[in-house]
C-alpha cells in the first residue's frame, strides 16, 4: 500500500464544530450524493484532513481517541446535514477502532497517511486460511459502505483449518478483520437500495489473496492495546450507537424540515396556518419527546458506561445490553418521528424534492441494520434476565 505523507500535528479544531460547520454543505449535497450513489470525495476527503476517521484509533497512531459520547455527537451532527456522509463516517471510523487490536506492525496503515479512508464489514463472511506470514484470503462482503471513497477495504473472516474453524480459548471461532488494497479486490455495483443510496454500501470481494499477519485484527483473540477506557467499551456497542447516532441527526433534520416545508404551503381562504393548526402543533411536540427521550437515554447511557470503564477497566455484560437497548430505542424512536411527519405532511410529501421524503427513505433503511433491528434486543434481554448466553456480540 502507498505511503504518503507523514501524520502532522492534531488541529485544535473540535471534530464536532468541523461537523456542524458542515451542515449547510452537506444539505445542499445530498440529492446529488443520492443521485450518484456515492459520497462526493472532496466531502470525504475533507472530513478525512479533519479527522473524523480518526476519531476512534489511539493518540498514539495519530488519532483522536475521543469519548463515545463525542463520537455519538459528532455523526449525529454530520446525519444532520447528509445521512449518507454520517452514514460513512460512522462506517468508516468504526473501522478504525480495529487499529487498537491489529499487530504492532498494522500501526502503519494509519501512520503512513494522515487522509487514509477506510471502508470495512465485520460479518465473518470470508475464509481465511493460515499460511507462513499470513493468510490466504477468500470472500464476498455487502454492505461495504464507501468504498468507492476508501484507500484500504477490510473484511471479516473466519479463520479456517482442515479440521474446520479454528477456535479460540473460550470455544468460540476466530474471526479475523483483514485490511486489504482495493486493487487487490473486486467491487460488485449491487447498491441499488430503497434508502442511504448515497453511501454505496457495494459488495466486495477478493479471491485467494495473501493478507499478512500485521494487516489483521483479532477482536475477539486479543486485548486492545493502549488499555484505555474507550477500548473497554464494547466494539459493536459503539457500532450501534454510531448507527443510532446518525439516525438521530435524520430524526432532527426531519423536523426542521417538515417546519420549513408547512411555510411553503398556503392555507386554503378561511384555513389558519399550518403552524397555527392544533394537530399539527401535537405533532411537533410528540415527535421532539420522542426524539429527545431517545438521544437523552444514548447520551446518558454512553456517559455512564465510559465512567464505569474509566473506573474498573471493564464493561459488564449488563452494562453492554444497556447499550445496545438505548441504541436501538433511540433508533426506533427516529423511525417513529419521521413516520409521523411523513404522514402528516400529506401528498407533498410522495415527491423527491420533499426533503421528508429522503429522510423516510433514509430512516427505514437504517433501522433494518442488523444492530439496531428490534430483533436485536433479544440478546440484551437474555442478559438482562439473566439467561445463559455470551454477550461477545453485544
Amino acid at each position: 500500500m502507498q505511503v504518503q505523507n507523514a501524520i502532522p500535528a492534531r488541529s485544535d479544531l473540535s471534530l464536532l464544530d468541523v461537523a456542524e460547520g458542515m451542515r449547510e454543505q452537506l444539505r445542499a449535497q445530498s440529492q446529488a450524493n443520492e443521485q450518484a450513489r456515492r459520497v462526493d470525495a472532496k466531502t470525504i476527503h475533507a472530513l478525512a484532513q479533519a479527522g473524523v476517521f480518526r476519531m476512534l484509533v489511539p493518540e498514539a497512531l495519530g488519532g483522536h481517541q475521543v469519548e463515545p459520547v463525542e463520537f455519538v455527537r459528532v455523526l449525529e451532527a454530520l446525519g444532520k446535514g447528509d445521512a449518507a456522509t454520517g452514514w460513512c463516517a460512522m462506517t468508516g471510523s468504526t473501522t478504525g477502532l480495529l487499529s487498537a487490536y491489529m499487530h504492532d506492525g498494522g500501526a502503519e496503515l494509519w501512520t503512513s497517511q494522515r487522509d487514509v479512508v477506510m471502508a470495512g464489514v465485520f460479518a465473518p463472511m470470508g475464509r481465511a486460511q493460515p499460511v507462513h506470514g499470513g493468510y490466504r484470503v477468500s470472500g464476498r462482503w455487502p454492505f461495504a459502505s464507501g468504498c468507492e471513497n476508501a484507500d484500504v477495504w477490510m473484511g471479516g473472516a473466519l479463520v479456517m483449518t482442515d479440521a474446520g474453524p479454528r477456535l479460540l480459548d473460550d470455544g468460540q471461532p476466530e474471526v479475523l478483520s483483514v485490511f486489504f488494497d482495493p486493487a487487490d479486490a473486486i467491487r460488485h455495483d449491487t447498491w441499488h437500495t430503497v434508502g442511504l443510496n448515497g453511501t454505496g454500501s457495494h459488495d466486495i470481494e477478493v479471491e485467494d489473496l495473501f493478507v499478512p499477519n500485521e494487516r489483521t485484527a483479532s477482536v475477539f483473540g486479543r486485548p486492545p492495546q493502549p488499555a484505555d477506557p474507550l477500548y473497554a467499551f464494547p466494539l459493536f456497542g459503539l457500532l450501534a450507537a454510531g448507527i443510532a447516532a446518525v439516525g438521530l441527526g435524520i430524526g432532527r433534520a426531519a423536523i426542521d424540515d417538515f417546519l420549513a416545508e408547512l411555510d411553503a404551503k398556503r392555507p386554503r381562504p378561511g384555513q389558519r396556518a399550518p403552524r397555527e393548526q392544533s394537530h399539527i402543533q401535537s405533532a411537533i411536540a410528540t415527535a421532539e419527546g420522542e426524539l429527545r427521550a431517545g438521544r437523552s437515554l444514548l447520551m446518558s447511557t454512553c456517559v455512564d458506561l465510559f465512567a464505569k470503564a474509566a473506573d474498573t477497566g471493564q464493561v459488564t455484560p449488563t452494562d453492554r445490553a444497556l447499550l445496545r437497548v438505548s441504541a436501538t430505542q433511540a433508533a426506533t424512536a427516529t423511525r417513529r418521528v419521521v413516520d409521523a411527519l411523513y404522514e402528516l405532511g400529506g401528498g407533498s410529501t410522495i415527491y423527491e424534492r420533499s426533503r421528508l421524503s429522503r429522510h423516510f427513505r433514509d430512516v427505514h433503511t437504517l433501522s433494518h441494520h442488523v444492530m439496531v433491528q428490534p430483533a436485536s434486543l433479544q440478546l440484551a434481554g437474555s442478559i438482562l434476565t439473566g439467561a445463559k448466553t455470551s454477550a461477545r456480540q453485544l
